[in-house]
């Protein structure tokens, strides 16, 4: 009994102190928790302030960063406004100067195409009378020109060469003749007022003793100097120099070097004439490829073949537009590149393309064709990437330019031809009027080689003495003359010296 009611008084007081343990347990916990609910309201109200800094933080950097892109924006398009006001005025100056052209081009077609009636006219004229006189005849004009060459050649070829000579001299005693020959000379010494700047060089002389031993006994060596280097010797009373004259930049200069070297050696005649033009010429075509890197180097293109870079020396000894080939094409190079980086396009195609874009005109006097489309071929020989050769091929308006690239060259062409001093046709017209009566010659059989001098108002043909003789030489001569006098539009009558030189050699034992 006693230890039962021990039991049940152990028990109950196990459960009394059981539940008073869980209740000061669970009043700790509620305590605790609601600690942890304050700290982690605290916490999130920290976190809201912060978040409320940063935000107000990052919308004033945002609208700091906005104005200063609107005035970047605002500075770039006044930029373009300038540029595009600057491009403009450009155009409208080329506009007027294309319409200047066209109006002008106009009134040449309504002149050549009078001109070609009139000829026509004349042919039809002079078809009907050799007709006429073919019925007569009974045989053509042709058969009866050949029957009578022969005939006359068999009978004695001296006779013929004389009536040659006095046929040439009664043309020349032609009073009309005369007549147009004076105006024509009037109109060349005008010209050669604005031409002679660009070719003529001045020789300096220590000595004008000099100028005697220059032009040799009885002119032999002035005579070797002028036939072997295609270049004239004005040898005058001006003092302490002579003066070289011709049209081809590169002849003219390996002619001075030459003359300077024999100056300088004081051994002058006909061998050793030969034997320095020969060594300098090899040094001409050394300094060319050293022009051509130097513009390279001075204009950053890389990746240019060496044959190609050859060809861009070539260019410093070119006028056109009465500007150097090669500077221009340097300067052409530099505006591309400035025009690119202001636009945003492609700056090492518009710089190599600039370089590049006149490259035709070094070969375009031996290539037929106009210089855009030889460059073309040229940079597709070399291997050049597409963007650069259709920069090359369209700056002239051959084609259609379809790249920003093109266009540019285009305008940096325009701006470095347009500028002032820099226009100037009429030496360009005239190097170019030389190249093509030298190419006329060079066309018939038998002609060695041939050099246009005095303005164009003399050739001097070299022909080759296995293949001519005296007699094919003055018929050769006469043929030349009468292809000049049809296919060659000149102001003045041309001269043809046919010169045939036989050297023989001899060995003494």
């Amino acid at each position: 009994m006693d230890q039962t009611f021990i039991l049940l008084l152990s028990v109950a007081g196990f459960l009394v102190g059981g539940g008073i343990g869980f209740a000061l347990r669970r009043s700790l916990l509620n305590k605790q928790e609601k600690e942890i609910l304050e700290r982690n309201e605290r916490i999130m109200e920290d976190a809201k302030n912060k978040s409320r800094d940063l935000l107000q933080q990052a919308k004033n950097e945002s609208h700091q960063l906005h104005q200063e892109m609107k005035k970047e924006e605002m500075a770039k398009r006044d930029q373009l406004d300038k540029l595009e006001d600057r491009l403009v005025k450009k155009e409208e100056s080329i506009d007027k100067k294309s319409d200047q052209l066209d109006k002008m081009k106009e009134d040449l077609e309504q002149k050549v195409h009078s001109a070609k009636a009139i000829k026509e006219e004349v042919e039809k004229m002079h078809a009907f009378q050799a007709e006429k006189l073919q019925k007569i005849a009974a045989m053509s004009q042709e058969e009866a020109r050949q029957v009578l060459l022969k005939k006359v050649e068999e009978e004695a070829k001296d006779d013929l060469l004389i009536q040659m000579r006095k046929a040439e001299q009664e043309l020349k005693a032609n009073a009309q003749e005369k007549a147009r020959y004076m105006i024509a000379d009037a109109i060349q010494r005008l010209a050669a007022e604005v031409t002679a700047e660009s070719t003529t060089t001045i020789v300096n002389l220590p000595s004008d003793d000099l100028k005697g031993r220059i032009i040799g006994r009885e002119g032999r060596n002035i005579n070797t100097f002028e036939q072997i280097t295609g270049i004239d010797v004005i040898v005058d009373d001006t003092p302490g120099s002579i003066i070289i004259s011709g049209f081809d930049m590169i002849r003219r200069y390996i002619a001075k070097i030459t003359l300077e070297r024999l100056i300088t050696d004081g051994r002058i005649h006909p061998a050793r004439i030969e034997e320095t033009y020969d060594k300098v010429r090899e040094e001409v075509n050394g300094l060319i490829k050293e022009l051509g890197e130097k513009a390279v180097y001075e204009t950053g293109v890389t990746g240019l073949h060496p044959n190609l870079i050859k060809l861009l020396g070539r260019l410093k000894f070119r006028i056109s537009h009465g500007q150097n080939v090669l500077k221009h094409s340097i300067e052409v190079a530099f505006l591309a590149a400035s025009l690119a980086s202001e636009l945003g396009a492609n700056i090492e195609v518009c710089r190599k393309g600039g370089l590049l874009h006149d490259i035709g005109k070094a070969v375009d006097h031996e290539i037929q064709g106009h210089h855009a489309k030889i460059g073309a071929e040229i940079g597709r020989k070399f291997g050049l990437q597409q963007d650069v050769i259709h920069c090359i091929e369209s700056h002239e308006g051959q084609i259609e330019p379809q790249s920003v690239e093109a266009m540019i060259i285009e305008a940096a062409n325009l701006i470095s031809n347009f500028r002032p001093g820099a226009n100037q046709e009429n030496l360009d017209t005239f190097i170019r009027r030389m190249q093509e009566l030298e190419n006329l010659c060079n066309s018939f059989e038998g002609v060695k080689k041939s050099f246009a001098v005095q303005s164009g108002n003399q050739v001097r043909i070299f022909v080759n003495s296995d293949l001519v003789d005296d007699l094919g030489s003055a018929r050769l001569g006469h043929n030349i003359a009468r292809k000049i006098e049809k296919d060659f539009q000149h102001p003045a009558p041309i001269k043809v010296n046919m010169i045939r030189e036989v050297r023989k050699e001899a060995v003494a034992d």
